[in-house]
């Protein structure tokens, strides 16, 4: 059950435009467990900020977006994750964009966020080995490399649910 009261973790993800957003949503919602699909098809960048680091997430995340074109990307393969499938996303300018936002927030990244990150969009979890390489056969076959729009960047609240909105900042087109 998700709850609007007191500190939760934030995330932060990229997001895409229409198109691309009804490409992967349209995919994460035909091959993700309902039951598990709580959120729709994301970017992200940051998995778990501390709850007190909102304001200074909103200042630096519109100072990354205010006035400046959106970085390009592309949908460069595809990741097999045991047990489901994932596009990888190559964006060099996003890449350091979350950098900047790494080092900025670097004594307060978790084990997971100081890792390394590998930016991908999920569109099938939590299935069997053997389902998800069938997937990831079946989009392999069709798949070229190509651009995908990243529009904005968003943070998050997140409370064990679907996501809450924290504050979203958009690139100019």
């Amino acid at each position: 059950m998700t709850s609007t009261a007191g500190p939760a973790p934030i995330i932060v993800s990229a997001l895409f435009g229409a198109a691309d957003f009804a490409f992967f949503d349209g995919l994460r919602r035909d091959h993700f467990p309902p039951e598990r699909n709580v959120i729709a098809a994301h970017l992200t960048l940051f998995h778990h900020l501390a709850p007190e680091l909102a304001a200074e997430l909103k200042r630096r995340l519109a100072f990354e977006t205010r006035g400046v074109a959106a970085p390009p990307a592309r949908v460069i393969g595809l990741i097999n994750l045991g047990r489901g499938v994932a596009f990888r996303i190559d964006s060099p300018e996003l890449a350091a964009i979350r950098a900047r936002l790494a080092d900025a927030f670097a004594g307060m990244l978790t084990p997971q966020d100081r890792a390394g990150w590998r930016p991908h969009v999920t569109v099938q979890n939590k299935v069997s080995p053997v389902e998800a390489k069938a997937l990831q056969a079946r989009l392999e076959a069709g798949f070229a490399p190509r651009p995908v729009a990243i529009a904005g960047l968003a943070s998050w609240w997140y409370r064990g649910g679907p996501w809450e909105p924290l504050s979203k900042q958009m690139f100019t087109a």
